[in-house]
């Protein structure tokens, strides 16, 4: 706590509420005392400018477009560093030796598999069932193929719980990959890393030899490690809600990707390319939606520019622009939607209009060009994200059950009907 106090005047009486410091950014109130003391409640409709826990994982500052792991600038992780690495990092609060990095890479590898009868609830799903909603229900799932409760003041049990989930759930999201282009499911390979093993389980075909393309996993792991936290966002908050009641981890990473699942969180990507493919159908016209961009009359929007949080530039989208370039150069993909996505990357760069409002292609813009070139389908773009932010989540939820965090409980301001009496149907 801070020596410093915000002082509040209500019904003529004086309030005093301490300040809480940060490392960096924004400081807090704490109003813990507010409703007994006052009978008031602060509103603040998204929680915008509310504090809902204190955190040592994750910093962004939007306004000076800064992203920090534990610390350590985005840039520096991206370039540096690989996925399984920056797990640890986000489980843990450090990088790990090297004796540490293999311990945790072959405890994951342990539980390089999903139960049996885990196939079976995959099938009863049909083809044209949203894969976030079957990656959903089957991590929900794996709660009845691990009953054991976790015993929450451990931390072992609960790095233990974390390792698990890590193993399986990318098993779940290769699956769902699969289910939708009903190819036959692939297991794990214990002598491949994470990402090297996901992409085989995912893209494997029957039949055929497969070969890692180092490009490809590269693109790959450069995606999932800038996913993989992004403070308290929306599924961020949604797993540390969940998890507040004592839920259980598979649980709270289930109510995790639902949140995840809506467009204006997780589907923004595929947004991005469902953009590029209307432009294209009528008639690849960049400029013509340019214009419309700019009309403060016209509804349209470019998906992918700009950023909710970042009022300056994403960090994350200048490392995924190389991966981006390297992939298409490296496939050499003729496809008409992603020529059309580097015309508006190039308006957005040099146009006054975009650079005066800092209007930069952001993570999504480029995480769907990946995703695209990849031959990844549109709706599976959140199912990629999800992998990517697992990690970001079990820490969040790791670290509220080792604080003791209470269950969250939100106030509200009732504005409904006063009360009354019930009147009998006949009545009416």
């Amino acid at each position: 706590m801070s020596d410093n106090k915000v002082t509040l005047n209500y019904d003529g009486k004086s309030f005093e509420y301490p300040i809480v410091d940060s490392t960096i950014g924004d400081r807090g109130i704490d109003i813990s005392k507010l409703r007994d003391q006052t009978g008031l409640i602060t509103l603040d409709l998204g929680y915008k400018n509310t504090g809902a826990t204190i955190s040592e994982i994750t910093y962004l500052d939007g306004d000076k477009g800064e992203l920090f792991y534990r610390g350590y600038p985005i840039e520096q992780i991206a370039e540096k560093s690989n996925f399984t690495e920056v797990m640890y990092l986000l489980l843990h609060g450090e990088l790990p030796s090297t004796e540490q990095f293999s311990s945790f890479e072959n405890n994951i590898k342990k539980y390089n598999f999903v139960a049996d009868e885990l196939k079976k609830l995959i099938d009863v799903f049909p083809r044209s069932a949203h894969p976030m909603g079957v990656l959903s229900s089957l991590t929900s799932a794996l709660t009845a193929f691990n009953p054991k409760a976790v015993d929450v003041k451990s931390k072992e049990e609960l790095d233990l719980a974390a390792e698990l989930m890590i193993a399986k759930f990318s098993h779940l999201c290769a699956w769902t990959y699969r289910k939708t282009q009903g190819l036959p499911i692939n297991h794990g390979d214990n002598s491949l890393n994470y990402v090297e093993n996901f992409y085989k389980m995912a893209f494997r075909l029957p039949y055929e030899e497969f070969e890692i393309d180092p490009v490809v996993v590269e693109a790959l792991d450069k995606l999932l490690i800038l996913h993989a936290d992004h403070e308290q966002n929306c599924s961020t908050s949604t797993v540390r809600m969940v998890g507040s009641a004592h839920t259980g981890l598979f649980a709270s990473i289930s109510a995790g990707v639902s949140a995840l699942w809506g467009p204006l969180h997780g589907g923004a990507n595929q947004a991005v390319i469902e953009m590029l493919e209307m432009i294209e159908k009528d008639g690849g016209d960049v400029s013509k939606y340019v214009a419309k961009a700019k009309d403060k009359e016209d509804s349209f929007r470019l998906m992918g520019f700009g950023h909710r949080v970042y009022k300056n530039f994403d960090p994350r989208a200048k490392i995924i622009k190389k991966a981006a370039d390297d992939i298409l150069g490296k496939l050499g993909i003729q496809d008409k939607a992603l020529d059309i996505a580097m015309q508006l990357e190039r308006v957005a760069l040099e146009d006054d209009y975009f650079v005066e409002r800092k209007l930069y292609p952001n993570v999504d813009f480029y995480s769907g060009i990946i995703y695209r070139a990849l031959g990844i389908p549109t709706e599976m773009f959140t199912v990629m994200f999800a992998l990517g932010r697992l990690p970001g989540w079990i820490s969040q939820w790791k670290e509220m059950r080792l604080k003791g965090d209470p269950i969250g409980r939100p106030r509200q301001v009732y504005q409904g009907a006063e009360k009354r009496n019930y009147v009998d149907i006949a009545s009416r």
